[in-house]
Parts: C-alpha cells; structure tokens; sequence
C-alpha cells in the first residue's frame, strides 16, 4: 500500500510540474496561446519576436525556477536529516546568507567578475557560514545542540546579512543588491543554466543516491552505533550537497529562505519518514512550489513583478510558526 502510495503521488507532483510548466510559459507580463508555446519550442521561427520572448527569456527562467527549487528543497532535506532538526534549513541556519555576502563583495570589488566567477565565491561563503554555525552549535558537545544549531544560524544570518547591507549602503549599491535579498528569477539564462546546472544536477543525484543511507541517520546516535554504522561519510557528503545547491541557487536567484524548510515536511507528512521516497517526492514538490511561486510574482501585478523571495515568505513564515510550536520540545 506504501508503494501505491508513493507511485500515485510521485505521479500526481509530475503532472502538476506538467502544467506549471506549460503556465509559466504561457503567462507572464504578456500572453501567449498554446499554439505560441508550441511552435517555439518545436518549430522556432527567429523573427517572430512573441516566439524569442518564449525562447530565450520565459525557457530558461522556468527550468531554471524547476531545478533551483529542487535544489533548495533538496538542502532543506539533508540538512534536516543531518543535523536531526525539523527547523534547519539553509536560508534559516545563515547559509544562504553566507553566499549572499560573498556575493555582495564580488559586485564592489570585482564587478567584472562572470556568474561563473561569482559563483565560486558564493560556494565558499556557503562554506565558512557552514563551518560557523555547525562549528559554533557543536561547541562543548560531542554532538550538535539542535537548539544551539538554529540560534546561531539566526544569528550567524543576521550578522552576515548586517554587513551586506552595510556594504551595500557605503558603496551606494542598495538598490542594485536589492535583487538579490528579496531573490528572483529573472536573471537566469540559458548561459548560466549551461554552466552552473550540471553542478545542481550531480548535487540531486548525489542526494539521491545517499537517500538510503540518510535512513540511518534517523536513528539515535547510540543506536547507529550500537550498529557498527560510521554514518560520518554520509554526513559530510550531505553537506558538501548543501553548500554546492545552495551557494549556486543564491549566485542564481538570490537568498530565498523557507523552500527548504516546507518541502521536506510536505514529503514526510505525504509519504512517511523513508527517504527513499522523501528524496524524490521532495525534488518534485520543490520545483512545483517555486515554479508556483515564480507564476504569481510575474501576473499579480502586471507589468510589475512582485519580489519572488516574498511570495515564498508568505507561506514559510506561518509555516515555520506552525512548526516551532509544534515541534519546539524537540529542538
């Protein structure tokens, strides 16, 4: 009955992702008809400028919003897993803000720099955040204080994103950087997607592939070893998946927090706690809501688009309230 179960969801997020697709290519600051879409993509005409919009603007900015919100989803199970914490989440545990500052400094000092450039340094800001707050949250303790964990991401968050803006501010790029805090999706191209998805794509089949093994860390830490289980292979390869997908999903679309922490819990609360089938439900029910997500930012309020970063706010702030109440006891 689990496997139907498993089979009829995984089948029903892909056919949802289906025609957010198909939506998010037709609507948008102006629409076009299924006819439109079609030949597009099939039969591309180079001077028919409703057909380059699709082609070269709405093609890339959706995949681009289907993989980055798998990528995000994606984190926000492993780091869950890890770290045993039903609040962790790369946006909430300063990770993404990590990037965000990295990324800051690359606009004022080497503003020369490509995505690609850019894209490195996020990576390593994504690192040290990480190191901090998993270094700060195991201080004293053999293991990691959950409670301490998400304390010092806030803080650790907090504090990278204060010098963001202080930066942004002395070098009269607040308005330029602003892009990046709220998150979007508007900048991603075909280019960017040739560069920098392969990497996305080896992180979600790496965390795929570890599914298995992030079962046992499920288990208490005396049972695992009480197993004869080293579990620490598993746990570094998880994060280094963290630190890759997020440091590019924020060089991409800017530090959105909350896709981590729902998506993971949607999954579980679908398909039980097997990451087995958590890992791939989860990739599906990323890529649905921040395509969702992108589709309303775009047509709420044409011509203008609302930051994307704020429509996922809207449904993670309730939704992270919802969770510290219900699981405040256990962190």
């Amino acid at each position: 009955m689990t496997t139907k179960k498993f089979t009829f969801h995984l089948v029903f997020e892909l056919i949802i992702l289906f025609v957010l697709l198909i939506l998010s290519i037709r609507y948008g600051a102006n629409q076009n008809s299924n006819g439109t879409v079609f030949n597009s993509i099939f039969n591309y005409q180079k001077g028919n400028l409703d057909q380059q919009i699709i082609r070269q603007i709405r093609l890339p900015r959706v995949i681009g919003s289907a993989i980055i919100g798998s990528a995000l989803a994606c984190s926000g199970a492993l780091m869950q897993s890890v770290t045993k914490n039903p609040l962790a989440d790369s946006g909430l545990l300063g990770i993404n803000s990590g990037a965000a500052l990295m990324l800051t400094i690359c606009f004022i000092f080497f503003p020369k720099f490509s995505t690609e450039q850019t894209t490195v340094f996020a990576v390593i800001g994504a690192l040290v955040a990480s190191v901090l707050v998993f270094g700060i949250s195991s201080m004293k303790h053999s293991q990691m204080n959950p409670a301490i964990l998400v304390l010092a991401g806030m803080a650790i968050s907090a504090f990278f994103t204060a010098i963001s803006e202080g930066l942004a501010l002395i070098t009269h790029l607040k308005q330029d950087l602003a892009f990046w805090h709220f998150g979007g999706m508007s900048s991603v191209s075909w280019s960017q997607l040739t560069n920098l998805g392969p990497f996305i794509i080896i992180g979600l089949i790496v965390a795929l592939l570890l599914s298995p093994s992030l079962n046992l860390l499920n288990l208490s830490d005396d049972s695992i070893q009480s197993l004869g289980k080293n579990t620490n292979l598993v746990r570094l390869l998880s994060l280094l998946c963290v630190v890759i997908l997020s440091g590019i999903s924020v060089a991409l679309v800017g530090a959105v927090a909350f896709v981590g922490l729902i998506i993971p819990h949607i999954a579980r609360f679908l398909v039980g706690t097997d990451y087995r089938k958590v890992m791939p439900l989860t990739l599906l029910l990323g890529a649905n809501l921040t395509l969702c997500a992108d589709l309303v930012a775009r047509t709420i309020n044409p011509p203008n688009e609302t930051p994307f970063g704020i429509i996922i706010s809207l449904v993670g702030v309730p939704f992270f309230i919802y969770l510290a109440r219900k699981d405040g006891q256990n962190i």
